[in-house]
């Protein structure tokens, strides 16, 4: 027994080196991607008109809840109307006294129009007879203008909306006394759908929108055809809101340096409401062969933005990119990778650049929508913050990814 142990003993103790980790790995996804560029705005309506008291009278009915919806038509005040009804039927009895005299003078005109003609009466009275007939007929315009002015004036008693919308609070109560000296606001009628929405362009972006134009061979006019998406503060990165632009400014301000620029939005469900702020994007160029890896396969070092791939020797290498706008759960990346890089996308934190790996073939699959309405977030300028200088990512799982929307 001590001959064995002392044996044992003199074996040379050998380090075997744990084998390398395991990391997943895929090829960036290749898909066609637009471009945005991204603005902030803000909501207004499409009209937006206070309702006056255009009369003098005694308020005598309210005809719709505060803030509810109204349609082109309905009467939502009345005012007294006695008055101007008696004032349009007073203008109605002297249409018709004027009409009796008219009818007095004409025939009166026509005796002495035909006695002078036989010598039986002189031109002086045969005159006489005509501007009678003349001024009679002048009353009875008068008087049909009367009739309109009262007609008018008790249409004014009936005040109802001029197109669909809200209707504000009223503020005046029934039997107030409205319109004595000047108009009384009533209430403000906002119509809700469609909205517009207001931003500014940026001088730099307004160029590169005319660059793009007539590399389109498209003209100014044709931008109202341009399709954009805006969504709220509580939707993420989500612009689930669609619409077009509706109206450029023909001039930048010089103040500023922006161009005032609105667009349209169907707003049926009244989603959307006046003066909200909103995150506005304009699809600016198609990239029909854009790489694409999940967001979480990068990182964020002194040197910027990088990826980690795994070469042909199975050693992991750092290559700095530059990074795009984000499709789902997957980010653009503009350059920096090749088609047949081997991007770590699983286990990152085992994944040491210059260290070997055992690699795993993963796959990046989206469900992403069709690149024009593909959602976007900012462009690189405002991605959201990776991981600390020098530090690595968050680890994604070992098996392949699946990423999507």
């Amino acid at each position: 027994m001590a001959a064995l142990l002392l044996a044992a003993c003199s074996e040379e103790n050998k380090y075997v080196a744990p084998p390398p980790p395991k990391v997943t790995v895929a090829a960036p996804l290749q898909q066609e991607v637009t471009r945005y560029l991204n603005f902030t705005g803000n909501t207004a309506s499409i009209n937006s008109i206070d309702l006056v008291a255009r009369v003098e009278g005694f308020l005598d009915a309210i005809d719709y809840k505060d803030g509810s919806v109204v349609k082109k038509g309905d009467r939502l005040f009345l005012i007294q109307q006695d008055t101007y009804q008696a004032d349009l039927d007073q203008a109605k009895a002297q249409l018709a006294s004027a009409q009796a005299q008219l009818t007095n003078n004409q025939a009166e005109y026509q005796r002495q129009s035909t006695l002078g003609q036989q010598d039986f009466s002189s031109q002086a009275t045969v005159d006489k007879a005509r501007a009678a007939m003349e001024q009679a007929q002048a009353s009875v315009d008068a008087a049909k203008a009367n009739i309109e002015i009262a007609t008018i004036n008790l249409g004014y008693t009936t005040v109802t909306a001029p197109f669909d919308g809200i209707a504000t609070r009223h503020l005046a109560d029934v039997g107030q006394l409205v319109g004595h000296g000047e108009p009384t606001k009533l209430a403000t009628l906002v119509q809700m759908n469609p909205i517009y929405a207001y931003f500014n362009i940026g001088e730099n972006e307004v160029l590169r929108i005319k660059d793009a134009l007539a590399a389109q061979g498209r003209t100014i006019e044709q931008v109202k055809e341009i399709e954009i998406d805006i969504g709220l503060q509580n939707e993420g990165e989500d612009y689930p809101h669609k619409g077009r632009l509706d109206y450029v400014s023909p001039e930048v301000d010089p103040a500023t340096g922006t161009l005032l620029v609105r667009g349209v939005f169907d707003n049926a469900k009244l989603e959307l409401l006046p003066g909200l702020f909103v995150r506005v994007r304009i699809p600016a160029k198609k990239i029909p062969d854009a790489y694409l890896v999940p967001d979480t396969a990068i990182g964020s070092a002194q040197q910027g933005k990088y990826v980690l791939v795994v070469n042909k020797d199975n050693e992991v290498e750092q290559k700095i990119v530059t990074t795009g706008q984000q499709v789902g759960e997957l980010r653009v990346v503009e350059s920096g990778l090749a088609a047949g890089d081997r991007v770590v996308i699983g286990g990152i934190q085992r994944a040491t650049p210059g260290s070997k790996v055992d690699p795993v073939a993963g796959s990046l699959e989206t469900t992403a929508a069709p690149a024009a309405s593909t959602p976007a977030a900012a462009p690189a300028a405002s991605t959201p913050a990776a991981a600390p200088a020098g530090t690595a990512p968050a680890a994604a799982p070992a098996a392949p990814a699946k990423t999507g929307n």
